[in-house]
This record gives structure tokens, sequence and C-alpha cells, in this order.
């Protein structure tokens, strides 16, 4: 293995020890202690906690580790090393905030607990997902699944599995807490996204004008993206005409519409947003 090889995979286990510590804490300090059930492992731990004084990190391991050794005959370790060293840290994690720290050092307060343990959750699951790695669990559960029986697909197998997990907690702990709950769900998949994209959120510009050669030229030269001219006719007019396409990052955006009202103010800008984009001057298309 060569040096960048080396390094890329070094930082993918830190970013993985990062993302599972910030869940760790989420779970541990905003989750359990307020009974709020938001699915998967962490929520099957909150209600055997709260219902048998069960740890949560023997919950964790006990359901993690029958997972892990299917998942180990079916993929292969090769592809699940990441996911067998998050699950093992989030458990370590645990057993050791169990034995020194008390769960409730926090004031009580259910909203602000979704609200920051939505956020702080979905911090870590979208630093430990960037780093190609997940916890184990239900995401686990629901992949081993899908893979037994085709014809189910791993996001309605997880949907399932958690809302059974949700279910779970509204009979245990009852409405108010699985209302708040869902909006500690709601808040940590917002926090996903968010950090999924973050720093480089990207936008997708459609420019129309007469002067189109003229302002993919100054887009070449002044911000030094691509653009690619794309045939386009007007379906009024019928006339033949060169429709813009350029991808930049959020934050020149500004930029943009500078370059093009200096040459076409009557020029027509569609500004999109783009999901996911790859090739030269983003991310790559294929990891090494």
């Amino acid at each position: 293995m060569n040096n960048s090889k080396t390094k890329k995979l070094l930082l993918e286990y830190a970013m993985t020890a990062a993302g599972v510590t910030i869940m760790t804490l989420a779970i541990y300090f905003f989750f359990i202690p307020n009974s709020l059930v938001v699915g998967g492992v962490s929520g099957l731990a909150t209600i055997f906690y709260h219902q048998f004084s069960f740890p949560v990190w023997a919950t964790t391991a006990l359901i993690n580790t029958p997972l892990l050794l299917i998942a180990l005959k079916v993929v292969g370790f090769r592809y699940i090393t990441k996911t067998i060293f998050a699950a093992a840290l989030m458990s370590v994690l645990l057993f050791l905030l169990e034995g020194f720290v008390p769960a409730d050092i926090l004031e009580p307060d259910l909203f602000l607990a979704s609200i920051f343990g939505g956020v702080v959750c979905g911090v870590g699951v979208a630093i430990t997902l960037r780093a190609d790695a997940t916890t184990g669990g239900s995401t686990l559960a629901a992949d081993l699944i899908s893979r037994i029986f085709k014809r189910l697909s791993t996001p309605r197998v997880l949907l399932v599995l958690d809302w059974g997990v949700i279910l779970a907690g509204l009979w245990v702990f009852g409405a108010m807490q699985t209302m708040y709950a869902l909006i500690s769900l709601f808040v940590a998949i917002v926090a996903i996204e968010y950090f999924m994209k973050w720093p480089r959120f990207t936008k997708g510009v459609f420019i129309i004008s007469k002067e189109s050669e003229g302002i993919g030229q100054a887009l070449l030269e002044k911000m030094d993206r691509g653009v690619t001219a794309l045939h386009g006719r007007g379906f009024y007019t019928k006339e033949d005409k060169s429709v813009l396409l350029c991808v930049v990052y959020n934050r020149q955006i500004a930029r943009l519409k500078e370059v093009v009202s200096e040459i076409d103010k009557d020029a027509f800008v569609i500004v999109t947003d783009a999901r996911e984009v790859m090739g030269e001057g983003f991310s790559k298309i294929i990891r090494d």
C-alpha cells in the first residue's frame, strides 16, 4: 500500500472515530436520560436501559455482534472493517461513560435535548458516513436483509426497522416522549444532509443570453470554472441559441451573478441545487 492510500485510510479511520465519539455523546447525554427513542440500536438500548436497567453498551454489543458475524460471512471482512471498528468503539465509549460520567449531568429539558441531541447526533453520523463507515445496528441489519431478500430495498427495510423501534418507544414511554423523539430524528436528518454536503455546497447554473460567448469566456477567465455550451432553441422565437451550464460552489454564486451582469444585464439565469457533483474540479467519480 503506497503512502497516499495509507494516509487516506488513516484519515478515514480518524474521521470514523470522531464521528462515532460525537454520536455516542448525543446518545448518552441527550437520548438516554430523556428517554428519546429515535430508532436503531440506540433506541432499543434506551428502552432496555429504562425498563430493565440493562447497560447501554451491552445492548449495542449484543445486537451488533451477531450482525457483524453474519456480515463477515455475507460480504467479507474487507468491506466491513470500518463498521467493525465503529461498532466496537461505540460500545467501548458507552462503557467508559457509564463507568465514570452520570448520564443526567445536564439539566433535563425535553425540547432542548431533542434539538441539541438531533444536531450532535446528525453531525456524528455525517462524519462517519463521509468516512464510508457505519456503526452497524439497523443500517447493517437492513443491508443484510435486502441482500437475502432481493426484492426488498435497503432504505425500505431500514425505515421499517427504525419505525418499529420508535413504535416500541411509544408503547413504553408514551406519546409525549415519542413526539420529542421525532423532533430529534427530524433535526438529525437535516443535520446529516447539511454536513454531508459541507463545506462544498454546489449550485448548477443555466445561463441563456445573446452574449453567451462573452459570458462563457468571462467565467473561464475570471472564475476558473468550466462552462459547457448546450444547444437550445427558443420555442416562441424559433431562434437557435447557446445555453451555458456552469457548476460552482455556493460561495461563488454572488461573483457569478456579477460576471454575468457585467456582460448582459438581461441574461436569463437559472440557479439550482446540485446535490452531488463528480468530475474535474470536484470529487472523484470512483474512489480509490
